[in-house]
């Protein structure tokens, strides 16, 4: 038989014509490589073999057993076929039970001996019975007389399960994993033998095998702690090498006037906060470094990184170089833009003011090209082409923008500081275009970017590694503190007194849903033609009672514009707009054209609404810790007293003392700390938005872990940067870099 390899395509090893190819490649599995990285979620323990009168109710057991009888029959009321067998042993007979699998009566003839593999359960009679289990075929081969050499897959071991789709469950995928080793795949080590020692890793052959059929659960750890640590290392390997390679390059040289800053300072309307004037130092220092600034500033919603970054653009300008601001949506970019002339405003208006620190501003979206004059203070449109020329002469020392920025009419003259706000909502790509516009040969600007979304230190040691961090961890003075309830839903009619009280005296609301589409469509959607394989179980329909109650923005929208507020104007957004749609509905929002806003999390980064001063969320149980707090961030930016409402779908107090942090964190930060804990990684960025495999993205919740990959990736690159003695860790660092998506 053929060896294959990671690359081969799938339907070479389990036929074009097998039914679970479609299935497969509909959740993304394709080639050998992608089945043998699709690991189990958990294993069932059906290691010990068990007579019948051994078996105890709620037991998971394996039988070895005959078929007595078996026999079908069809449930009219259910819409379902069940197929019912007797199977016996040397100590007595038991009932199985199977739902809509009528072809097992073809399979488990009576006479044929099998594994039988599940969990004993209690009929209403109090009769013990054997529900759903999983079964083998024992096939004895030509004079023997026991099953001596047959390897079982799905019963008598300790049992993979798999994540699954509709119509592939885990027992095909299992018999899809038996014919790839089968076929003996190629495989070939990549982790250097010194890092394997270290860390007591077994070869990438056996773990594979290990991780698919272990034989016992420590061999299972054992396979699942290598691919932990090998994902966690490549990603290392990759941020470290970026590091370095930054560290090499040149970045024009921004100096910074002490006594010029302290004099700007002083005409500020306000004095920063501790935390502001460290992330303001710490970007001073590498402004003035020779190499280029690499550096993420983060704080909550409304801390006050905008202002940060303005003075570090002023610093740029004062020395003679452009910078660039650009944000992911216009009217987060125009705010922006706002920002910096009002503090031009602040600044002009006090005695002293150095002529040279108000420098143009320009403003460039697909939809309105502006530029602000800043020594006069005056203001005009013009047209894209000529603020584009303006940029390349070096005309317009600061430009705000979105994705526009980076088209290619656009140019800089001398471009030497680029910031970009919610990075990861950009591409590794777009950042680049961007820093390719330095219009100084092989200079590159410093980077500077600024993000709300409160990320734990073992994240962003890992995911962001590359990046130095400044953390503003304090809300600016005079910010009035968000009163914070948890309402249960016997209290939801006083919370809506409350928002019809703070509409007629002129305030706003948002209203923030888990969901666009009511579940109770989504569901019929997903079982249209499909019956269930069994009864829903007393957990099933708790789930399924959850998910319906969960509010939606549409019927949210329907009910509080119909029912509860007819007479207020309300507006609803959600993901499933065009950008231009969200951006205008906001705006209006924001001009005070409507008074309620029923919004999915698109919110979560969003524009200031002073005016807006509650906050309702709905479902709130079933978002973050860190992204309620987000969404809270939204209200509380005027004058007016805010208020947010984590609205529930139950009193339940398990629920409602998770909630209870957010009353308790000091900032976003804490509650991020605490969310890694409670709901794991992916809440902050899922596999699509990272690239990261399952495994690595569970490995992230081990700081240890992390901490000693990081080493394990230094020392290797210390001996060898560029991996001139290892081709088959080049090889696999370069795979593992063209996959990641960094967005």
């Amino acid at each position: 038989m053929p060896q294959i390899a990671l690359d081969t395509p799938l339907f070479e090893v389990v036929g074009a014509r097998s039914p679970s190819l479609r299935r497969l490649e509909k959740m993304g599995i394709g080639t050998v490589g992608d089945l043998l990285w699709h690991f189990p979620a958990r294993y069932e323990d059906f290691t010990k073999t068990y007579t019948i009168t051994e078996l105890e109710p709620g037991q998971q057991a394996t039988l070895r057993a005959t078929v007595e009888d078996i026999k079908v029959r069809h449930s009219f009321r259910r819409h379902m076929s069940i197929v019912e067998a007797t199977l016996a042993d040397v100590s007595g007979s038991i009932r199985a039970v199977w739902f809509n699998q009528p072809y097992l009566a073809n399979t488990l003839r009576p006479g044929r001996e099998a594994n039988f593999s599940g969990k004993a359960s209690v009929s209403e009679e109090g009769d013990l019975y054997l529900n759903n289990p999983t079964y083998e075929l024992i096939r004895l081969r030509p004079g023997m007389s026991d099953d001596e050499g047959q390897e079982f897959s799905h019963t008598g071991r300790l049992v993979p399960v798999y994540p699954e789709t509709q119509g592939l469950t885990s027992r095909g995928i299992r018999f899809a994993v038996q014919q790839v080793f089968r076929r003996r795949p190629a495989l070939k080590e990549w982790i250097p033998e010194s890092v394997r020692a270290e860390f007591g890793l077994p070869p990438l052959d056996e773990a594979l095998h290990a991780i698919h059929f272990p034989r016992t659960v420590e061999e299972a750890h054992a396979a699942r702690a290598r691919f932990s640590f090998e994902d966690l290392f490549l990603l290392q390997l990759i941020t470290l090498q970026e590091k370095m390679k930054l560290a090499v390059r040149r970045a024009p040289v921004l100096s910074t006037d002490i006594e010029w800053m302290k004099g700007l300072l002083g005409r500020l309307p306000f004095e920063l906060t501790p935390s502001q004037k460290k992330s303001l130092w710490e970007i001073v220092q590498d402004m003035e470094r020779s190499h280029p600034m690499n550096r993420l500033l983060q704080g909550d919603v409304g801390s006050g990184k905008t202002i940060v970054a303005a003075l570090a653009a002023l610093i740029a300008a004062r020395n003679g170089h452009q910078a660039a601001f650009m944000a992911p949506t216009e009217i987060l970019a125009r705010q922006h833009f706002e920002t910096m002339k009002k503090l031009f405003t602040h600044i002009a208006g006090k005695e002293g003011a150095d002529a040279d620190t108000l420098p143009s501003l320009g403003l460039l979206t697909s939809s309105a090209a502006i530029i602000h004059y800043g020594n006069e203070g005056l203001e005009s449109r013009i047209s894209k082409q000529d603020l584009g020329g303006r940029a390349a002469r070096g005309e317009v020392p600061i430009v705000f923008g979105t994705h526009a920025l980076i088209q290619r009419t656009v140019n800089f003259k001398a471009l030497g500081l680029v910031i970009i706000d919610e990075q990861h909502r950009f591409g590794v790509s777009q950042r680049a275009e961007l820093a390719a516009k330095a219009g100084e040969g092989d200079i590159v600007p410093h980077f500077l970017s600024m993000s709300a979304t409160p990320i734990p230190r073992t994240l962003m040691l890992s995911i962001f590694g590359d990046l130095d961090l400044s953390l503003i961890t304090e809300l600016p003075s005079g910010r009035k503190p968000i009163a914070t309830s948890i309402v249960p839903p016997p209290e939801r009619a006083s919370a809506y007194s409350f928002i019809r009280k703070e509409v007629k005296e002129g305030r706003q609301v948002f209203v923030i849903c888990p969901r666009i589409d009511p579940a109770e469509d989504e569901g019929e959607k997903e079982g249209a033609g499909h019956p269930p394989a069994e009864p829903a179980s007393p957990a099933r329909l708790r789930a399924l009672k959850t998910a319906l109650e969960l509010k939606s923005v549409k019927e949210e929208y329907e009910k509080l514009s119909k029912e509860v507020f007819p007479d207020l104007r309300i507006a609803m957004l959600h993901g499933q707009m065009k950008a231009k749609e969200k951006e205008e509905i906001m705006k209006r929002f924001k001009d005070r054209d409507s008074d309620i806003l029923v919004s999915t999390s698109v919110v979560e980064v969003g524009v200031d609404v002073p005016n807006a001063t509650t906050m309702m969320i709905e479902g709130a149980e079933r978002f973050g810790l860190a992204q309620l707090y987000q969404f809270r961030g939204r209200v509380g930016r005027g004058e007016h007293a805010s208020h947010c409402f984590l609205m529930t779908t139950t009193a339940a107090q398990a629920a409602n003392a998770r909630l209870k942090a957010i009353l308790e964190a000091k900032n976003g930060f804490e509650l991020a700390e605490k969310d890694l804990q409670l709901r794991g990684p992916g809440q902050f960025f899922g596999q699509v938005q990272t690239g990261l495999p399952d495994v690595a993205m569970e490995a992230l919740r081990d700081p240890d872990l992390v901490k000693r990959s990081r080493d394990a990736a230094a020392n290797v690159l210390r001996s060898d940067p560029m991996f001139k003695k290892d081709a088959a860790l080049k090889k696999k660092v370069a795979e593992f870099r063209a996959m990641l998506h960094r967005e």
